[in-house]
């Protein structure tokens, strides 16, 4: 027979799963109708106690903690959190806003975040924009409609209409992957157009002179690598707008195989790539193998983002390190600092970035 514990009370359903032989834990049952003053009643505190006890757990001594925990467990309360919202101003939720769950650049991100929030009173609630401004101004309206006690935004191109409701909103903000002189409120991050100039020099300086791009999506983090490989290829003279070849598309690493392709169709005497993020170096990688071009000798390969897939392809692949796990935890660590009224020596913080050389490009 299967155990099953279930969090609302429902006897319907108790009664259709009792009837298919599923062992019901009724001890564990949450009833919706006890209330506050019950388990005050029950542990013989005032119904504030109760309620600072939920709130506010460190403001309560431990021997009545204790005992409106064991009554809590007892009696099957469970907390009302839109009325714990009202009371307090706020919920204990961190609204986390990323414009994909899927990219492995944003999973990063959200790890550093959970790690900062593990072990804390806060939790984490996840929106994906989908890298949509509308969507992305849909969530932080739904956000703020559930008084959250901070929010974290990922990138700093916010519409008007979103940088207005997080301006006029009551709880802290954080943004996350991009540095500006223009924060909602605190900011961690870098910059992605002097992480593609340093790219692009490193490109220079390893000989390659027929200098190529690959970019995908064409996002605002995306046009900012753009431009940086254009700045420091247009100074050095080697800038040739055919041999820039981007799409909207979703970045795999088929498409930086097609785009590669693509490239030199249009291009062939190119002989170095700066791509916008490392599923299109890998995808360019292996378009080059397939023709039978040597990978730095003919064709130099630069990714963005140093994911693990950079390290153990062969050859390995060069790639701009950012520390996106670090982004996150930081971002959490002060947003929990200044919920608990320490505020940020820095409201901006730049991590920086590195240029990680490896065999793709190490030409001689």
């Amino acid at each position: 027979m299967i155990a099953l514990t279930l969090v609302n009370i429902d006897y319907c359903a108790i009664f259709y799963l009792w009837r298919m032989g599923v062992l019901i834990n009724m001890k564990n049952i949450r009833n919706p109708r006890i209330t506050i003053s019950d388990v005050a009643q029950e542990t013989g505190v005032s119904a504030m106690t109760v309620s600072r006890a939920l709130r506010e757990p460190d403001r309560v001594s431990a021997k009545a903690l204790s005992r409106i925990r064991e009554a809590i467990e007892r009696l099957g309360y469970m907390p009302d959190p839109a009325a714990q919202a009202l009371a307090a101003g706020r919920t204990n939720v961190v609204g986390v806003i990323v414009p994909s769950v899927t990219n492995n650049v944003f999973a990063d991100v959200m790890r550093g975040i959970y790690a900062a929030a593990e072990q804390t009173r806060w939790q984490v609630q996840l929106g994906n924009s989908r890298y949509s401004p509308l969507e992305e101004e849909r969530l932080v309206r739904t956000f703020i409609s559930q008084r959250p006690a901070a929010l974290i935004i990922s990138g700093i191109d916010q519409s008007d209409e979103t940088r207005a409701l997080l301006r006029g909103a009551s709880f802290r903000v954080v943004q996350v992957m991009e540095t500006s002189d223009r924060p909602l409120d605190m900011m961690v991050g870098f910059s992605h157009l002097e992480g593609a100039r340093a790219a692009t020099r490193h490109l220079i300086e390893m000989g390659y002179r027929k200098l190529g791009f690959l970019g995908a999506r064409l996002d605002p983090r995306t046009q900012r690598r753009l431009q940086g490989f254009c700045d420091v290829a247009g100074e050095a003279g080697l800038l040739d707008n055919n041999r820039i070849v981007t799409t909207p598309q979703a970045s795999t690493v088929t498409l930086g195989g097609m785009l590669m392709a693509d490239l030199l169709a249009r291009a062939p005497e190119t002989d170095a790539i700066l791509c916008n993020n490392d599923d299109l170096a890998l995808g360019a990688l292996f378009e080059c193998q397939r023709r039978n071009m040597a990978v730095p000798r003919d064709m130099g390969i630069c990714g963005f983002n140093d994911l693990e897939m950079m390290a153990a392809a062969y050859p390995t692949i060069s790639s701009v390190r950012t520390h996106r796990y670090e982004m996150g935890e930081m971002a959490m660590q002060m947003l929990v600092d200044a919920l608990d009224g320490r505020e940020p020596a820095e409201p901006i913080v730049d991590l920086g970035f590195e240029v990680i050389v490896r065999q793709s490009t190490m030409r001689g």
